[in-house]
């Protein structure tokens, strides 16, 4: 059996096993680690998926990357994750919505995707802790658009030997959002709201991570930073799964035949759920086109068709929040996949830090033949919704509907007709007013809960449970901070 290292996308020497990636997150150059290679899937080998409960698919695909963990050990941590919290039996439905397979990625505890990564994350991270005899406390800082912070503290609460404290943009996420992440219970964690948007918090996040001082200061209290965001490699490796998951349905519904290539169309923020599906694709996924799906704040879609990232533009808060982001942080896997150069790499992430923008056009041609990009603004959204609602009687969440637009964009433009799996992100409960309005309902007066009883009398959904229930649920968290005070604050909870 080969075992897989992991290095950094910039050039540090250091090779670390996917224990190690898992539990520091980033790499000490502030890269991110990235597998030396892409194991292979033979056809064959995907077509047995078939027949596999998702559990069982997941061990399969992650055995093939965390080569350090016995096969026992990947059994527990996914039987642990999967097995109680998810609200369908098959994990990730795929589901047909008109002329479109909708891959339904919230059935979690958080109605969010962001659970198929997070409620194993944790059991990876302990597992890791374990396996490498770490005894400090790791302490997991996050940096959330909206989903990623709720579903961490859902996955990490009251776990041994762990913390966390997630940032999450001052008015940035919808009310439901705010409501998961501020009512969470746990004694080690820690909710703080930050001044500023989503990059703001994230690039204070990395800062952090690049401190040395900050690190002393917080060895010296036994603590050790890593990330639950999608820099760290234990929140990517999970998503790959899905992809293969959908092709398996696919192929058990008979809606394709083995081999028959199938396009995905994702809504994306930070690049990592996209990205995802590239690495499915490179291990010999039968992939066509993933087409990436942004809001107003549509810069994977200049770059994509351009080849210049340019974050130097007006930043918008929009009906799809979670993707409201300048700075796409997994995009920089990409780039080092693309080039195998980490010099250049680490060139162009310097020049995105210091003048907000980089040049890789010469990487054009590669990145059109694997991506295809569109954009829908909040107009274009609303509408997306309630058209779809109206000819297959189906809801879409705010951040699907901009991919279920995004795919059909795609087919007018270039007539292929391949089938298409849109990823459908979250619940459209955790979006309630925004989806409400889009169905032409009038929302003033009514609060979260009671959107979310018009809502169902409208979709005829079940509201998720754990949603149901914030109605009651205790603020427990009410910290907020200035953009350059998050260094702060979180030596403040690292002493506590």
């Amino acid at each position: 059996m080969y075992t897989m290292d992991y290095f950094s996308t910039r050039g540090a020497k250091e090779r670390v096993s996917s224990a190690e990636a898992i539990l520091q997150g980033l790499a000490s150059d502030g890269g991110l680690f990235v597998p030396a290679s892409f194991p292979q899937m033979t056809l064959s080998e995907i077509e047995a998926l078939r027949d596999l409960s998702y559990e069982e698919r997941a061990v399969r695909i992650l055995r093939l990357y965390l080569t350090d963990y016995t096969e026992e050990e990947l059994k527990g941590c996914v039987s642990r994750a999967y097995g109680h919290t998810f609200d369908d039996m098959r994990r990730a439905p795929v589901r047909t919505v008109g002329e479109l397979e909708v891959l339904e990625l919230w059935h979690g505890p958080t109605s969010a995707f962001k659970d198929m990564a997070l409620q194993l994350l944790p059991q990876l991270m302990s597992t890791a802790r374990a396996k490498t005899g770490e005894k400090d406390t790791i302490l997991i800082l996050v940096a959330t658009s909206g989903d990623t912070g709720k579903a961490a503290l859902e996955g990490f609460a009251d776990a041994e030997g762990i913390r966390i404290m997630v940032f999450y943009p001052d008015g940035g996420v919808s009310p439901v959002q705010r409501l998961q992440m501020v009512t969470q219970e746990g004694a080690n964690v820690s909710v703080v709201a930050v001044r500023g948007n989503f990059d703001d918090a994230q690039r204070g996040v990395k800062e952090i991570f690049g401190d040395a001082a900050m690190a002393k200061e917080l060895a010296a209290l036994h603590t050790k930073l890593s990330s639950a965001n999608s820099i760290n490699w234990g929140r990517l490796v999970p998503q790959i799964v899905y992809y293969f998951s959908a092709y398996a349905d696919l192929l058990a519904a008979g809606k394709i035949e083995v081999g028959d290539s199938v396009n995905f169309t994702v809504p994306t923020g930070n690049f990592g759920n996209i990205l995802a599906g590239y690495y499915a694709k490179r291990m010999g996924l039968p992939v066509g086109k993933l087409i990436c799906a942004s809001n107003a704040n549509n810069v994977l879609t200049d770059f994509l068709q351009t080849g210049i990232y340019d974050r130097q533009r007006d930043f918008y808060r929009t009906m799809s929040p979670s993707m409201d982001i300048l700075v796409s942080s997994n995009l920089e896997r990409l780039l080092y996949h693309l080039t195998e150069d980490t010099a250049t790499v680490a060139a162009w992430m310097k020049s995105l830090a210091e003048v907000g923008k980089y040049d890789a056009i010469c990487l054009l041609p590669a990145l059109q033949e694997h991506f295809w990009a569109a954009f829908a603004d909040d107009a274009a959204t609303e509408e997306e919704i309630r058209a779809v609602y109206e000819r297959t009687a189906y809801t879409l969440d705010t951040h699907t509907a901009v991919a279920y637009r995004a795919a059909e964009d795609y087919r007018r433009a270039t007539g292929d007709v391949r089938p298409m799996v849109v990823l459908s992100t979250a619940s459209p409960y955790k979006f309630g007013t925004s989806v409400l309005h889009a169905l032409g309902e009038d929302t003033a007066g009514l609060d979260e809960f009671a959107q979310m009883e018009r809502l169902h009398a409208r979709s005829g959904m079940e509201i998720p449970a754990r949603l149901a229930a914030l109605r009651t649920a205790a603020v427990l968290h009410k910290g907020v901070c200035e953009k350059d005070g998050m260094r702060a604050a979180v030596l403040s909870f690292a002493k506590a």
